[in-house]
């Protein structure tokens, strides 16, 4: 079973410009994506680009699990010989997805129609995730799932033998959800609709008409309805994978707030349903130019040119979540050196992340000297201005690599410096964070 191992200490200090190239690692969603959809195809699917996180490289380890041939080449190079739609094997052990809670949603949807009988764990962080929300879907197709109280893991799943195509509406948003209903959909015969009220990030649906899924997107009066035709042929594929807009978000974040900055940071998805937070900086008055706007993969995306900026508080409207959900922490971050209060509502999707978000920043930013005001769906904060916040704190990072990265950039900008209990699950997502970060002229310290 995994576990969490020695904590690793992490400090900020307040930092001279931050100037330079930031370069981003490969977003995580769509590596997961790329992964298993390539072992759900027939033959070769080569990837560039590919995040080489420790919740990513557990999705690679998985899909070996399950039969398919993942070889890396070289950074971010990687083939995958898929077994095709219903191809996979049974494994011949616990399938552990670490820290990574979309790995596991994801792993459980594509072999839920399989007839496989498959164990899933994770580290302490995802064990106390709940799984409910995707196993209850799954069921309607005829999985079983038999977990811990409260449907969290460990948990074995039994596979639908003779699945049946659903028609489901996600009851929160949630692409995890989305995307594993679409994904047992497609051993299952028929038709499957996934019908959402909020739209949420739709790399599962590009990513499944590239390989070749029969797969419409219609707005009707009951909402954004996905019909995906099962049993398809995947066709392998080449995927360039772009650069994540999430981790993209703490160099763009921590150069807003340290004075003089001016950073690029290329080739950032621009994905309008990954856009949120890039939207809010902007209306907070944020300087930033997206140059070169192009096509990569699939996905939109562009060379980001930040600048440090005098930012004013807003109100994020809730219906922008889904669009922003994994960058409140650092918007929190950056709304405590604006002039203003900022509220986000609509945010109790934060609650059950790698930790419980809102009140992970919540306490962070009150040892930090700043006012915060919070309920179960809202997080408020009192802007202090730029270069006004006093810091001197240690945060809790309660194993969340956002929540470390984000008190660390908070650091930088503070009067004293901001430590972090432990920074070492920012491997996760962003191994490169510390060395990027100082590349960039911060200062981080380790211990």
């Amino acid at each position: 079973m995994s576990g969490h191992g020695a904590a690793q200490p992490m400090t900020a200090r307040r930092s001279g410009p931050l100037t330079g190239r930031a370069e981003v690692p490969g977003d995580k969603s769509i590596s997961h994506r790329a992964l298993i959809l390539g072992a759900m195809a027939v033959g070769e699917t080569r990837i560039t680009g590919l995040l080489e996180g420790q919740d990513v490289l557990d999705t690679a380890k998985a899909m070996r699990a399950f039969g398919a041939e993942v070889t890396q080449h070289g950074p971010g190079q990687w083939s995958v010989h898929g077994v095709g739609v219903g191809g996979f094997s049974e494994p011949a052990d616990v399938i552990d997805c670490g820290n990574s809670g979309t790995g596991v949603r994801l792993l459980m949807g594509c072999m839920a129609t399989t007839g496989l009988t498959v164990t899933f764990t994770g580290d302490a962080s995802l064990r106390k995730r709940p799984m409910g929300r995707v196993t209850e879907p799954l069921a309607l197709f005829g999985a079983r799932a038999y977990g811990r109280k409260g449907g969290r893991l460990p948990m074995t799943v039994v596979g639908a033998a003779d699945p049946v195509p659903v028609r489901y509406a996600v009851p929160v948003p949630s692409a995890q959800v989305k995307s594993a209903v679409l994904l047992a959909g497609l051993n299952a015969p028929g038709q499957t609709v996934v019908i959402e009220r909020e739209p949420t990030r739709d790399h599962s649906e590009r990513m499944l008409r590239g390989f070749g899924a029969e797969l419409t997107v219609e707005e009707t009066p009951e909402g954004h309805v996905i019909t995906l035709t099962g049993q398809p042929e995947l066709r392998p594929q080449a995927v360039a994978v772009p650069r994540d807009p999430s981790s993209a978000a703490f160099p763009v974040c921590a150069a807003l707030i340290v004075e003089g900055s001016d950073i690029l940071v290329p080739g950032v998805s621009r994905n309008p349903t990954r856009d949120g937070l890039y939207v809010t900086l902007l209306e907070m008055g944020a300087d930033i130019a997206f140059e070169n706007p192009r096509e990569e993969g699939g996905e939109p995306v562009a060379d980001l040119r930040v600048r440090a900026s005098a930012l004013t508080g807003v109100e994020v409207p809730p219906e922008r979540a889904p669009s922003m959900i994994d960058e409140y922490p650092v918007l929190a971050v950056v709304a405590a050196f604006a002039e203003g209060r900022t509220v986000m509502r609509g945010v109790k999707e934060l609650r059950v992340k790698e930790s419980d978000r809102i009140d992970a920043m919540a306490r962070g930013l009150e040892a930090c000297g700043v006012r915060v005001e919070e309920d179960e769906d809202t997080l408020i904060v009192h802007g202090m201005g730029a270069g006004a916040v006093p810091g001197g704190a240690v945060c809790a990072t309660h194993i969340d690599h956002r929540i470390a990265m984000s008190f660390l950039v908070l650091g930088m900008a503070a009067k004293a410096e901001v430590s972090v209990d432990d920074g070492s699950p920012i491997a996760t997502s962003f191994p490169a964070f510390v060395g990027l970060m100082r590349g960039l002229g911060a200062e981080l310290a380790l211990g």
